[in-house]
């Protein structure tokens, strides 16, 4: 009997394991992409020294708000108005996403820096600008109970890539689409299974609390969307440059 037990608590065990291991999956295999990519015809021999990175366009009637009963009592307190925290949010996205671009540039080795005036005349620049088509908050509540996608924040923007040669006119070089979102984490109600076959209440609880501790660790709603939109965009100009050859990169220690 006591064999039959330990038996069942370390099955449930590794049943757990499994269900953190399936939920990091699908939370990093399915939460942004780029598609809708068109090369434009450019000017032969185009060599920059730098890539300019604008923060992208947004107002704050894109932005969707989580309407859920928790935050409206976290505004209620904090005495923002929801139109307040429109324009902060579209304010933080558009920060948050430039500036992680030009940090994973950065990593990549490539000369990347911010600019929010008029680019520098005296160099040979890649221009990267763009605008946001969705900012969505989505709802915390339906991520957590629900999961699988119901209830999901997203950010994605539409970007473009120009060539603009020291002292003359931007050509465009490539545009594309970017998407980011909370992904399709099972929420609690179905994470609780894991412990239920198992036949502990406990597991299933513990189960479904480290998945979704995991989770808004990790994805943190639009903020998150921001990051991982961010990093998607900065590959897919590291892959455009690379197959281009439009700048060279050397290591950044």
């Amino acid at each position: 009997m006591q064999t039959s037990f330990k038996y069942l608590v370390g099955n449930a065990k590794r049943l757990a394991g499994m269900a953190l291991v399936a939920g990091s999956l699908l939370l990093t295999g399915c939460a942004s992409g780029i598609n809708g990519t068109t090369q434009t015809s450019a000017a032969p021999h185009v060599r920059a020294d730098v890539i300019y990175v604008y923060s992208f366009n947004a107002t704050p009637e894109q932005v969707k708000m989580d309407s859920g009963i928790a935050q409206k009592i976290g505004s209620a307190m904090s005495g923002e108005s929801s139109a307040q925290k429109q324009v902060q949010t579209a304010i933080d996205t558009r920060e948050q996403v430039a500036n992680e671009i030009v940090r994973e540039l950065q990593s990549m080795g490539l000369h990347a820096v911010r600019v929010d005036g008029p680019a520098p005349a005296n160099q040979n620049a890649l221009v990267v600008e763009g605008s946001f088509q969705t900012i969505d908050e989505g709802k915390r509540r339906r991520r957590i109970l629900i999961g699988l996608g119901a209830g999901k924040s997203e950010v994605s923007a539409s970007v473009q890539i120009l060539y603009k040669p020291a002292a003359g006119t931007p050509i465009a070089l490539q545009s594309f689409s970017a998407n980011a979102d909370s992904g399709h984490m099972p929420g609690i109600a179905e994470t609780a299974g894991v412990g239920a076959a198992a036949g502990h209440i406990a597991t299933a609880a513990a189960t479904g609390t480290a998945l979704h501790g995991v989770s808004e660790v990790k994805q943190d709603g639009v903020s998150g969307d921001a990051k991982k939109l961010g990093d998607s965009i900065a590959k897919q100009i590291a892959a455009a440059n690379t197959a281009n050859g439009w700048m060279s990169a050397k290591r950044i220690d």
